[in-house]
C-alpha cells in the first residue's frame, strides 16, 4: 500500500501526498503548478472552461485512453494514475497546435475566459478521428462533421464570441496535421510508471480525512465496514460539486477507480427476462451511450441530454443510482424494466430488485459493508412499446422537473401489459400501479390513455420547488400519457426497439 497519489502532468511525474490529495485537479493544476490557463467559472461541471484531457490505462493496459473530463469536479484523489494534458500541454514543438490555431485564424476567442475549454474539447475530438482505427470511439474512416463538432462542444460556454466562430474552427481543424496525444509525450515511459503502480493500494491520511483507493471487493467492503459514513466516489460528478459548494467534508472517501472486474458491459440471457445487458459499477455513461445506441435508442436519447461530453466521460450508471435522487434521469428506465442490482459485501454478492432498491429520499437497500457492483438490464422485446420522458428548462445539462417511463404491449389493439414509472413526483422514482391498471385490457386508443392520464394526476402528491409546480407536474404527469399514444404508433414503435 502507497500513501502519495501518481499523477503525470504535461508528462512530468508528480507525485502527491497528505492534504494536497483533498482537492480538486483544477486547484491543484492552477494554485500549486501554476497552470493558470485551465480556467474555473462555475466549479460544478456546467460551464467546460476547466476541461482538461485525462488518460489513463485502457482495457489492454498497454496504451492510454484519453477523454476530456471537468477538472473542477475532478479530485486528485479520484485520478491516481492519470495522465492530465492541459491547454498547456497541446503545443508541437513550441508552436501552436492545428486547433489552437483554428481558433486563432477563425476569430473563435475574445476574453478568453472559455477559449482553453473549447481547444480541449475539440483536441478531443481531434484525437478520437485521429485514433478511430485503433480506439474505436468512431468508425473507421469517420469524416469531421459539423454534428460532431457541436456534439463535442456540449457543456462549453461562451458568452461573448458566439458560438459560430468557434464552430467554424472546428469544422477548419488540419486533422492531417493534429499529432494524437500518445505521440506527444513519452507514452511507454508513463505506462510503465502506472502499471508498476496501479496494482497496489492507496491510502492517503491527513487532518483526519482518509480517501482509499482499494484494488479488491474484499479490501473495499472491509474500509466500508471499518469507518463510519463513508462516501463512496465513482465518477464523483455530483458529489464533488457538493464539496464545492455545499461544504461537504467527508471525513472517509473510497474512489472505486482501481477496483478490477468493474469496467465492463456483456449480455447475458435470462430464462425469464430474455436479453440482459450486464453492467459495471465503473462503467462510465459514454461508454454505455455507445454500447446501447442501437440496442434501446430511446435510452441512448436519455443519455445525450444527460449532460455535457466531460460529464458522461467521468460518471457512471451506478453512481447516478447511488446518489438516490428522485430526478435521476437514469433509474426511470431501469425501474420499467425490472433491472436488478447487484451489490457485493462481505458476506458476498447479492441482487436488488430496482423496486426494492430505495427506502425513502437517499436511502438505499444497502447494508454498511455494500456497495454496487453490477446493473442487470433487461432490454425491450421487440413486441413492446417504450418510452422514456425527462422535462427541464433546458435540453443539455440540466435538472428534471419531471420524469417518465412507459412501457406497453399491444396485441390485438389492446393492451395486454403495462408498466408507468414517474420521477420527481415524490421523495423516490416510483411506479403508478393505478395507472398501469388503467391500461390493462383496454383498447390502445386515445381515450385510454386520457383516461389514465386522469388517473396519474389523482395518484401522485408531488411538491412545488423550485424546479417546478405541484400543478405543473400534476398537468405533466397526466398529458405525458397523451402523449404516449400519439408517439405509440407503428412507424415510431419501430424506432423504440431494436
Amino acid at each position: 500500500m502507497r500513501d502519495y497519489i501518481l499523477l503525470y502532468i504535461n508528462g512530468q511525474e508528480q507525485r502527491i501526498s497528505g492534504a494536497q490529495a483533498f482537492q480538486p485537479a483544477s486547484d491543484y493544476l492552477r494554485l500549486d503548478l501554476g497552470k493558470c490557463g485551465t480556467k474555473v467559472v462555475c466549479a460544478e461541471g456546467d460551464c467546460g472552461a476547466c476541461s482538461v484531457m485525462i488518460g489513463k490505462l485502457d482495457s489492454s493496459g498497454q496504451k492510454l485512453d484519453y477523454v476530456p473530463v471537468n477538472s473542477c469536479i475532478q479530485y486528485l484523489y479520484q485520478l491516481d494514475c492519470s495522465h492530465l494534458v492541459t491547454v498547456e500541454g497541446l503545443r508541437v514543438e513550441g508552436q501552436l497546435n492545428p486547433v489552437q490555431q483554428s481558433m486563432v485564424d477563425h476569430n473563435g476567442a475574445q476574453c478568453g475566459y472559455c477559449t482553453p475549454g473549447f481547444v480541449i474539447a475539440m483536441c478531443g475530438l481531434a484525437n478520437d478521428l485521429k485514433c478511430a482505427d485503433s480506439c474505436a470511439k468512431f468508425p473507421a474512416g469517420q469524416k469531421l462533421t459539423e454534428e460532431l463538432v457541436k456534439d463535442s462542444l456540449t457543456g462549453n460556454l461562451c458568452r461573448c464570441t458566439g458560438y459560430e466562430a468557434i464552430i467554424n474552427a472546428g469544422m477548419a481543424m488540419d486533422l492531417e496535421r493534429f499529432k494524437p496525444f500518445a505521440s506527444l509525450y513519452n507514452e511507454s515511459e508513463i505506462v510503465a510508471s502506472f502499471k508498476a503502480h496501479v496494482s497496489q493500494e492507496l491510502l492517503v491520511e491527513a487532518d483526519g480525512r482518509k480517501a482509499f483507493n482499494p484494488t479488491t471487493l474484499a479490501s473495499a467492503n472491509k474500509f466500508l465496514a471499518d469507518n463510519e459514513k463513508v462516501v463512496i466516489v465513482s465518477g464523483g460528478t455530483d458529489v464533488s460539486v457538493n464539496m464545492n459548494k455545499r461544504d461537504l467534508v467527508p471525513k472517509a472517501i473510497m474512489s472505486t477507480a482501481a477496483l478490477p472486474g468493474l469496467d465492463d458491459i456483456t449480455m447475458v440471457e435470462s430464462a425469464d427476462k430474455g436479453e440482459v445487458m450486464s453492467i459495471g459499477a465503473r462503467v462510465t455513461l459514454r461508454q454505455l451511450e455507445r454500447a446501447i445506441k442501437d440496442l434501446v435508442p430511446e435510452f441512448y436519447d436519455i443519455l445525450w441530454v444527460y449532460g455535457s461530453p466531460q460529464i458522461r466521460h467521468a460518471g457512471t450508471l451506478a453512481g447516478n443510482l447511488a446518489n438516490g435522487s428522485p430526478i435521476a434521469d437514469s433509474p426511470p428506465f431501469l425501474f420499467v424494466m425490472d433491472a436488478e442490482v447487484e451489490v457485493t459485501g462481505q458476506a458476498g454478492a447479492r441482487r436488488i430488485a430496482m423496486a426494492d432498491f430505495y427506502k425513502g429520499y437517499k436511502l438505499l437497500s444497502l447494508k454498511k459493508d455494500e456497495l454496487i457492483t453490477r446493473i442487470f438490464l433487461p432490454l425491450p422485446k421487440a413486441d413492446e412499446i417504450l418510452r422514456l420522458y425527462k422535462v427541464s428548462r433546458r435540453q443539455h445539462l440540466d435538472i428534471s422537473a419531471f420524469t417518465a417511463a412507459i412501457r406497453v404491449t399491444v396485441k390485438d389493439n389492446k393492451i395486454v401489459a403495462a408498466r408507468v414509472v414517474f420521477g420527481g413526483v415524490g421523495p423516490v422514482v416510483k411506479s403508478v400501479p393505478e395507472v398501469e391498471h388503467a391500461l390493462i385490457g383496454k383498447v390502445h386508443e386515445l381515450a385510454t390513455y386520457e383516461a389514465a392520464g386522469k388517473v396519474a394526476r389523482e395518484a401522485i402528491a408531488p411538491i412545488t420547488d423550485v424546479r417546478a409546480s405541484k400543478d405543473y407536474r400534476l398537468t405533466l404527469a397526466e398529458n405525458i400519457m397523451t402523449k404516449f399514444y400519439y408517439e405509440s404508433g407503428a412507424k415510431e414503435r419501430a424506432l423504440a426497439c431494436r
